[in-house]
């Protein structure tokens, strides 16, 4: 279907169609709301058409394209704007495309009443343009450019309702915080281009394997005793560790993780996009793409950040009552999930789990999108209630993604997690094992303590009672995405995960066959057993209840975890003051040191020197006479005295 010459076209047609959609409604369209929502969705929508003509043709695993334009060269130095299309590419192009679609056609009824529907879709293809170039970039410097499209596009979007002062406030944070993050990561690059001579994926990889080939074959000696190339190790660390700094801010790992819940404040879509199809999604695929850069010691710490960052949200999610606010600390603990599989050099199940969190989780947000344009903006979980008779296809759809994001089997989400949970057993990290299935508990309990006080028993408030279902413009998307929370998981199954248990292999001995699935089934049924535990203890606290039980049972330990742990007064009380105690130092220095020391001596004396030359200008003729033969004089003596 696509010959060698639209092969190479495609990934540059797929990127630059946002961008023209956002220029068209930036320029000609921006006050015709329904024709601007209606480019954006094409331009999207058509993306994923042609990413799934080209697997049609193609399949899931092409041969590996490669297209770039030079764009600079100085001395040694050639930078390209270049596109790598593979299979890692081609995944988080349907991601990116096919729940971003969704999620545009959804913002297309949950948006219909805003008087800013035209800019928002303009900034939604921008942040969508923004997210294929990360996707689709073939070198690090490419990659960087279009990171930090990303962090604007978000900070726009975030604070779309700039009226509000909390969603500038959580604009800023969201964009400084990852400017943290990101300084490391442009340090990382710097190191990557200091230390091997590229920027370009392939080069690099190709770098890093001959520098282990001729490590492991120089000479007898260290054939048979290999010492170890130490300088080389130490400088790989550095640059892993930098560029996990990238993927600790936009991926929100700790202890960048403050940003990502306050993010909430942009409209229900925009969380949905970050969470799901883009922003958030980039860390972890940085990760998976420069994976080979990653040394032993690099992946170490990786690893136990992802671990760390899933409990921590986790725990935080179990108090919070905000119902966006839960899926924003799921989709942080899912994210340290990832993370943590990748340091555990679990690439497949890390983009697994990515994969299926995209569906349900896309799927959660828009269905709490619908819950809060049911009941008029309400977002208190403890303010819903009965919302299951009032807004069926709501309810139905939520529910499943509940059962995903919780990995109870046959939902999406139960593969991935699971492909977690066995890649830290196989690799015998014992302690993130325990810590995965504890997270899996917390997980099951948070959801079903939300899902069973908003949509079952009474309705609590007058808003609940007088829920409605939303358009079908709004529900036909959900039940989309809920099919793909379902099936999601099938995608994986052959050739990353389910081939250990549910395809038939190779014959095995009978004591194979007796040992060989234990490591595998093992943490399936602590997986499942995890689940169990999670829903019983949500079932029993939250199915009638009217008030939360758990702060009376809990005390400090639940303050605590409402308040997310004081992490943010941690930081005013720490980070912020002393800022502000370094910048008002600097503003005394500049105004009484550089300003009025330096500055006002070079000023005074300047003066000094002008009020002296004025005396001589007195008008007089023979005083200019005089002046005239003593500066001769003087000029002569010096010249013809030395």
């Amino acid at each position: 279907m696509f010959q060698p010459m639209k092969l190479e076209v495609l990934p540059w047609i797929i990127l630059f169609l946002p961008l023209l959609a956002a220029t068209v409604i930036t320029l000609f369209t921006l006050r015709c709301r329904t024709t601007s929502a209606l480019i954006s969705i094409g331009a999207i929508v058509t993306g994923f058409i042609l990413t799934i003509a080209f697997i049609g043709a193609n399949g899931f695993h092409p041969a590996v394209s490669e297209t770039a334009v030079n764009w600079l060269s100085i001395g040694g130095l050639q930078i390209d704007f270049g596109l790598k299309l593979d299979a890692l590419s081609l995944m988080m192009l349907l991601i990116v495309t096919g729940v971003g679609g969704a999620i545009h056609i959804y913002s297309f009824g949950y948006m219909h009443e805003d008087k800013g529907m035209a800019r928002f879709f303009a900034f939604m293809s921008l942040f969508t343009f923004s997210m294929l170039g990360v996707v689709l970039a073939n070198n690090f410097l490419m990659m960087f450019i279009f990171w930090e499209l990303v962090g604007v596009s978000s900070y726009l979007l975030i604070g779309f309702w700039f009226e509000k002062p909390s969603a500038g406030d959580a604009a800023k944070k969201a964009f400084i915080t990852n400017r943290l993050g990101d300084f490391g990561f442009l340090l990382g690059i710097l190191a990557v281009w200091a230390f091997l001579g590229s920027l370009n994926f392939s080069a690099l990889q190709d770098r890093i394997i001959e520098h282990k080939n001729s490590a492991n074959t120089i000479g007898f000696f260290l054939t048979r005793f290999p010492l170890g190339d130490f300088s080389f190790d130490m400088n790989m660390t550095i640059i892993g560790l930098l560029l996990f700094c990238g993927a600790v801010g936009k991926s929100a790992q700790f202890p960048l993780h403050v940003w990502l819940p306050d993010a909430m404040e942009g409209p229900t879509p925009v969380s949905a996009l970050i969470h799901a199809a883009t922003m958030v999604a980039a860390g972890v695929y940085m990760l998976c793409r420069v994976l080979f850069l990653l040394n032993a010691d690099a992946l170490h710490v990786i690893a136990y950040i992802g671990g760390f960052t899933a409990l921590l949200a986790a725990l935080i999610a179990v108090q919070q009552n905000d119902i966006k606010r839960i899926l924003a600390y799921s989709t942080l603990s899912q994210l340290g999930y990832m993370v943590m599989a990748v340091g555990l050099s679990g690439p497949t199940p890390a983009m697994f789990h990515l994969t299926t969190h995209a569906f349900f989780k896309a799927l959660l947000f828009l269905g709490a999108g619908s819950v809060i344009h049911g009941l008029h903006e309400e977002q208190d979980i403890w303010k819903m209630g009965g919302l299951k008779k009032k807004m069926p296809v709501t309810f139905w759809t939520f529910i499943i993604g509940t059962l995903a994001l919780s990995g109870v089997p046959p939902f999406s989400g139960f593969y991935s997690k699971d492909s977690i949970l066995a890649q830290a057993l196989n690799t015998k990290n014992y302690l993130l094992f325990a810590v995965a299935v504890f997270v899996a508990a917390l997980t099951t309990f948070y959801m079903f303590r939300l899902f069973f006080v908003a949509f079952l028993g009474e309705a609590r408030t007058e808003k609940a009672k007088h829920a409605h279902e939303s358009p079908k413009v709004m529900t036909l998307p959900l039940i989309a995405l809920a099919v793909f929370a379902v099936i999601g998981g099938f995608i994986g199954i052959t050739n990353n995960y389910g081939s250990q248990f549910f395809v038939e292999h190779e014959p095995l001995s009978v004591a194979q066959q007796a040992l060989e699935p234990l490591h595998n089934i093992f943490p399936m049924l602590l997986g499942i057993s995890a689940v169990a535990v999670g829903l019983f203890a949500a079932f029993t606290l939250y199915k009638n209840a009217a008030t939360d039980p758990l702060p009376a049972k809990l005390g400090g330990l639940a303050t605590a975890m409402k308040n997310r742990f004081y992490f943010d007064e941690l930081y005013e009380a720490t980070v912020i003051r002393a800022h502000d105690f370094i910048a008002a130092v600097a503003d005394w220095i500049d105004r009484w040191i550089i300003e009025g020391a330096c500055i006002g001596l070079v000023r005074g004396g300047t003066d000094l020197t002008g009020r002296a030359l004025r005396l001589a200008q007195t008008g007089n003729l023979q005083t200019y006479a005089f002046l005239f033969v003593l500066g001769v004089a003087l000029l002569l003596y010096f010249v013809l005295g030395k």
